[in-house]
């Protein structure tokens, strides 16, 4: 296809050559010696011809290129984007192109398409330059486009693939959007895989399990970023910048970097948080079994665990160690750390004794017989 381009450029710079010759040597009469114009003529349709085949595909097949895989690659808004710039940019040129033409002569007649075109490429450029900005704001103000508004990619931060939950959460489909893993975040993992601190050391070793689980799991798609911003030193900063840079949100368990990207107006999606959202809901006078097995901080207290990790505190409940309880909720406290559920055994009643482990039912004979009086047996006890 190139080849065919190219060839149809040196013809049309043959031709164009061709013309523009004889042009310049009418126009230039006397001042070329006839015996030269032959040579000039020549010379002129050559050097027209190897620039037609030379220059034809920097100006016609690479700029073609670029634009297809541009369009290829921008999503609908950019899309949308680009179009309302190109319409803002030559309706600006059509009025500016009326005083031009206004001028008469070759001026009136070139500058207004000219205008127009520079307009329309000033307003391409600076509006495709700003879309991460615009395009948000575009959305927020159409009816109901905050409802509607998600990230296209969801950047994944270091402790989010070390939890492992990420990857039952990917195979769920709960996640919009593209997950992206940075380079910087596959480093990060793979010094911590090759820590000698043997703790560290298996921390990596499953996240690096947990993201190829993720990849082949996940219906999400997962990608892998090559940008590392080497100016930036510290990986939160820089889940930041990429996340500011293409308008993701970013998804981790860190507390710290949650805080500082609310703050900077990126989206978070925190695991904790929507562990916690999606845990049960009890409500006071609901009745549950739950096993007790340590006891609370205040004297009596028992304390146990639903099977999502909710603690339960069971006033009573220490005399039932290592057992089931029934029990009623009294309250529920949302504290920073979590859910916290206060309940008592239920209809009031205490909690029923432990059964008497087997020593103890050994014991208890013996000390019955201790108590009675023995029969005499008319043989005296060796001293």
């Amino acid at each position: 296809m190139t080849k065919l381009i190219q060839i149809l450029g040196a013809l049309l710079g043959t031709i164009g050559g061709l013309v523009l010759g004889l042009l310049l040597m009418v126009q230039a009469g006397g001042l070329l010696d006839p015996a030269n114009r032959p040579a000039f003529l020549t010379a002129f349709v050559v050097a027209s011809l190897l620039f037609g085949y030379l220059a034809i595909p920097y100006i016609t097949v690479i700029p073609t290129r670029w634009a297809i895989a541009q369009l290829a690659e921008a999503g609908a808004g950019e899309y949308a984007l680009g179009v309302v710039a190109i319409l803002v940019g030559l309706v600006m040129g059509l009025l500016l192109g009326v005083p031009l033409s206004q001028l008469g002569g070759v001026a009136g007649s070139v500058l207004p398409p000219i205008v127009a075109l520079v307009l329309v490429a000033v307003m391409l450029a600076a509006t495709l330059y700003k879309r991460d900005v615009l395009i948000p704001a575009a959305a927020a103000i159409l009816p109901g486009g905050r409802r509607r508004m998600h990230p296209g990619q969801v950047v994944v931060d270091t402790s989010a693939v070390i939890d492992g939950r990420i990857v039952d959460i990917g195979r769920t489909g709960f996640i919009l959007g593209t997950l992206v893993v940075p380079r910087f975040v596959l480093d990060e993992l793979q010094r911590i895989a090759d820590s000698p601190d043997p703790m560290r050391r298996n921390r990596g070793r499953r996240g690096l399990e947990m993201l190829s689980a993720l990849q082949k799991d996940a219906i999400s798609p997962v990608e892998i970023s090559e940008q590392t911003y080497p100016e930036i030193g510290e990986v939160d900063a820089k889940l930041v910048a990429y996340a500011r840079e293409h308008a993701a949100a970013i998804l981790t368990n860190d507390f710290n970097l949650n805080r500082v990207a609310e703050l900077q107006g990126i989206r978070v999606l925190n695991i904790n948080e929507l562990a916690n959202a999606v845990k049960a809901v009890l409500h006071p006078g609901e009745e549950l079994t739950v096993r007790i097995i340590q006891e609370g901080k205040e004297p009596g207290q028992g304390v146990g665990y639903l099977d999502d990790g909710t603690m339960i505190v069971v006033e009573g409940g220490s005399r039932s160690m290592d057992h089931d309880l029934n029990v009623t909720v009294t309250r529920v406290l949302q504290t920073v750390a979590g859910r916290m559920i206060f309940a008592q055994p239920r209809d009031g009643v205490p909690a029923p004794a432990p059964e008497p482990t087997p020593m103890r039912a050994r014991q208890q004979p013996s000390a019955r017989a201790e108590a009675l009086p023995r029969p005499n047996t008319g043989r005296r006890e060796r001293g």
